[in-house]
């Protein structure tokens, strides 16, 4: 059975045939009216064949109405064959006074929406038994085939969509928290979802395509769409507000909230702690809709239940004390995404390179590395970064076209290398990422000093340092003693002691004309 079309969506798909009468549809004839009526107005003259595009409303409901309409004179046919979807309508002056009150009441002009009743009921069974699941080998392997290395973080992720629970990842900028996150709607199962539901007359939205993406098969009901498991991405833009189901009058819909849009798959809130209203107060919004599956919008004052069974994925470069016990509940599995391996990061920007189709000398790959060696190997020691690897290699193909050149070579990467402003800072040995916080000196004592020096140095430490028998490093103030111990340690490094020596706030250096 297919993964994305199994037993269970076979059965919905065979219910979700197209209504061939008002009763079998579910709304009410005054609705089913004024939504033909207002696009004959909008319109002026329109086809029967559109109104049916427009609405996805069966043949046999548009023409009962239709005809209703022109004996009451709200319509009148203007040409047409012998076939109904040929006949064009124009609306008259009866018409046009009554469009002004259905207008004023609702605007809308579209599909024609599913009724609550309905839409709650298939969404009810298609989340039933939805998790645990078990996921194909081929799926995972089509899923994760864009991403190298990180076999710890591809393993959590699998088993946050088997169980259906949430994620919390966090690591230093630039090591792909946020794409890693993205592909993991793949492993989820797809869903039916309708594109609008109805309730006391108004109309709310569930399909977006910004975050919704269609399926190739589609149920015989045109109100319906089968899409893949969502991908819901907010980051520092978030606010309260956005989290709630607001009316949009030029739409006169009501536009439901990434909680709601998210159901079924993902919902990631990316560079948490960057938001604009206090990121505690965004998670305590997030705690009933996580537990509860469902969320409370409102309809002229009237509460209305929603499904929201998404995996919240939650992401940071900022220390993991953001998140407190009650919201890591929510996210119980976690991935820390390290600094990559400079094979890996080596490997993403030929892979970028390739994707954008552009040949390129063997030794560019060499001196890229070269980047990230440490300065004993004859590096520059910069730390390893998936998001320098995309963005070198698009700077690439644009000073390989601004040169004429027909191959990328080693002069294109140095000309690209010196336009990358993260690399440039980083040459300098400045984090924007941590401009505003303070800077932390320890002094580490251990037996093992060389290895020491080149863990810390590959830990992103902004300088590395000995002194006698033990070695000096400055890190953020985030880092504390206990999360480089406990890092050397995974090293198989003992470290006796670690004292915190100094402390000094970061400056930025005004330009960098003269660097």
């Amino acid at each position: 059975m297919n993964y994305y079309h199994d037993e269970k969506m076979q059965k919905i798909f065979q219910a979700l045939k197209q209504p061939k009468n008002l009763d079998d549809l579910q709304l009410s004839d005054s609705l089913v009216k004024g939504l033909i009526l207002k696009i004959i107005s909008s319109y002026g003259t329109v086809k029967t064949s559109t109104i049916n595009e427009l609405t996805g409303i069966h043949w046999d409901i548009l023409e009962e109405s239709l005809s209703q309409m022109e004996k009451s004179g709200f319509c009148a046919p203007v040409s047409g064959g012998f076939l109904f979807s040929s006949v064009e309508y124009t609306i008259t002056r009866k018409g046009r006074e009554k469009v002004r009150g259905i207008a004023e009441e609702n605007p809308y002009i579209g599909i024609a929406p599913v009724p609550y009743e309905e839409y709650f009921q298939i969404m009810k069974i298609q989340i039933h038994h939805r998790y645990p699941l078990e996921i194909p080998p081929e799926v995972v392997q089509e899923t994760f085939h864009q991403v190298v290395g990180v076999d710890y973080a591809k393993e959590a992720l699998i088993e946050s969509s088997i169980i259906g629970k949430g994620i919390f990842v966090y690591g230093p900028p630039g090591t792909g928290k946020t794409f890693i996150i993205s592909t993991m709607p793949n492993l989820l199962p797809p869903l039916v979802i309708p594109k609008y539901i109805e309730f006391g007359g108004k109309i709310i939205q569930l399909y977006d395509p910004d975050f919704h993406k269609m399926c190739e098969e589609q149920p015989n009901d045109p109100r319906w769409v089968k899409i893949y498991a969502p991908f819901v991405l907010t980051g520092a833009e978030l606010n309260l507000n956005k989290l709630e189901t607001n009316y949009d009058p030029n739409k006169g819909v009501y536009e439901t909230s990434p909680l709601i849009k998210a159901n079924g798959g993902i919902l990631l809130i990316d560079d948490l702690g960057r938001q604009r209203d206090d990121h505690e107060l965004i998670l305590n919004r997030l705690i009933v809709p996580m537990e509860n599956k469902k969320d409370v919008v409102y309809v002229r004052g009237i509460p209305v239940i929603l499904h929201t069974h998404f995996i919240p994925a939650f992401s940071t470069n900022l220390d993991i004390s953001i998140m407190d016990e009650a919201h890591l509940r929510r996210a119980p599995l976690h991935i820390f995404l390290q600094n990559p391996k400079i094979e890996e990061v080596t490997e993403v920007f030929r892979r970028n390179l390739e994707d954008l189709q552009e040949s390129f000398q063997p030794e560019v790959l060499t001196r890229f590395m070269k980047v990230y060696q440490s300065k004993k190997e004859g590096g520059e020691g910069l730390q390893p970064s998936f998001a320098h690897a995309r963005d070198v290699a698009q700077i690439c193909q644009s000073v390989r076209i601004n040169k004429k050149k027909d191959t990328i070579d080693t002069e294109v990467l140095e000309a690209a290398l010196d336009k990358h402003v993260l690399v440039v800072l980083q040459r300098m040995n400045i984090d924007i990422a941590q401009i505003s916080h303070k800077t932390r000196s320890f002094r580490l004592k251990t037996d093992d000093l060389e290895r020491t020096y080149d863990e810390l140095t590959n830990y992103g430490a902004g300088l590395v340092c000995y002194e006698n028998n033990s070695i000096i490093t400055d890190v953020d103030e985030s880092t504390s003693p206990v999360e480089l111990a406990n890092y050397l340690c995974g090293k198989n490094i003992k470290v006796e002691s670690i004292d915190l020596i100094a402390e000094s706030e970061k400056e930025l250096r005004r330009t960098l004309l003269n660097w």
